[in-house]
């Protein structure tokens, strides 16, 4: 049988781990992985942050038996310290993470609470045009009655870092409408070379962070500081928007559920088998068992009755719609 160009060529996967909730959801990515995936090549990485002056406590997997099972699904563990960001910001553990990383390979990056439920070689992966996920709400930014609008907020970005803001915008869309210009979720991005993509990184959220321009003064950037600065980084680095083709990633590749009571309320049936097939021998039933959400949603059926509230044919059309209707039934976990 012939090779795709992604089974040719090598890349790695990172994903970061750490104590709670996110060890667990590292043992089913790796679990899934392995699964749908077998043709996969590349190294996966837990990043796990050390210990430092950005953390009150340690952050580091201590749990021995989610260790051993990460060990045994071909795991590699990856020490990476949060010299920028910490627990002040931990969604910028994926940007520091980046960092560990062999310098010489391509990196696909995943957010911890994905499945992998197709064969990941297969997406024709072209890591010299970065990408990053259009899975996304127009959650950023929100503008106020009397201030700037989307344009001028979005370009006042470009224009500090000596960007093209005209190259970024998708003109089929609306004046002012979110999608008109680029956005993603971090919750998957790519590039070729790790320490490039994460210097810049790093660099624009900083100066975003510390320095944002006057456009931004009533823009909030706590949580979204990563899915501001993101797209700006690919952009810089030769990517945009059609870096992959749609239904891959996002698709029949990739399930990113964020929450169980989210994944059993709007995902297919293929991403629950995927999810109970992976999850069902012994040996990581045993430690999944230690992570209440799992236990309960997946284990003892509550996953099942949150799905029975909706029809995957015509969902509520916003998120927070179908939050409120599973904790109105009592369901909501995380």
């Amino acid at each position: 049988m012939t090779e795709t160009p992604a089974q040719r060529q090598s890349f790695n996967i990172l994903i970061v781990g750490q104590s709670g909730r996110l060890q667990y959801e590292a043992l089913l990515f790796a679990a899934s992985l392995r699964q749908c995936s077998p043709q996969f090549r590349g190294e996966l990485f837990v990043a796990v942050p050390q210990a430092g002056p950005n953390w009150s406590s340690d952050p580091a997997i201590r749990n021995l038996a989610v260790l051993n099972a990460l060990e045994r699904l071909g795991v590699t563990i990856l020490p990476f310290q949060s010299d920028v960001f910490g627990e002040s910001y931990p969604q910028g553990n994926k940007i520091e993470a980046l960092f560990a990383l062999p310098p010489d390979t391509p990196f696909v990056f995943f957010d911890t609470d994905t499945l992998i439920t197709g064969d990941i070689t297969s997406v024709p992966f072209d890591f010299e045009r970065p990408g990053a996920s259009l899975r996304c709400e127009g959650t950023w930014p929100q503008p106020t009655l009397y201030g700037p609008r989307h344009d001028r907020i979005w370009k006042s970005l470009y224009d500090k870092f000596g960007l093209d803001f005209q190259s970024s915008l998708d003109t089929t869309q609306p004046d002012d409408h979110w999608r008109r210009y680029l956005y993603f979720n971090a919750g998957y991005f790519f590039g070729a070379r790790p320490q490039e993509f994460a210097g810049r990184f790093v660099d624009y959220a900083v100066a975003i962070r510390d320095d944002p321009p006057p456009e931004l003064i009533c823009q909030s950037l706590d949580p979204w500081l990563d899915q501001v600065a993101l797209p700006l980084v690919i952009l810089s680095l030769g990517g945009g928007r059609d870096a992959l083709p749609s239904g891959l990633l996002d698709g029949s590749v990739s399930c990113h559920y964020r929450m169980f009571p989210l994944l059993y309320a709007r995902e297919s049936d293929h991403v629950i088998d995927v999810l109970h097939s992976v999850a069902a021998p012994n040996w990581i039933k045993k430690v999944l068992k230690g992570h209440d959400p799992i236990k309960r949603m997946v284990y003892q059926g509550r996953g099942e009755k949150v799905r029975a509230l909706f029809n995957r044919d015509a969902l509520p059309r916003r998120e927070q719609m179908i939050r409120n209707r599973i904790k109105s039934a009592g369901f909501w976990m995380r």
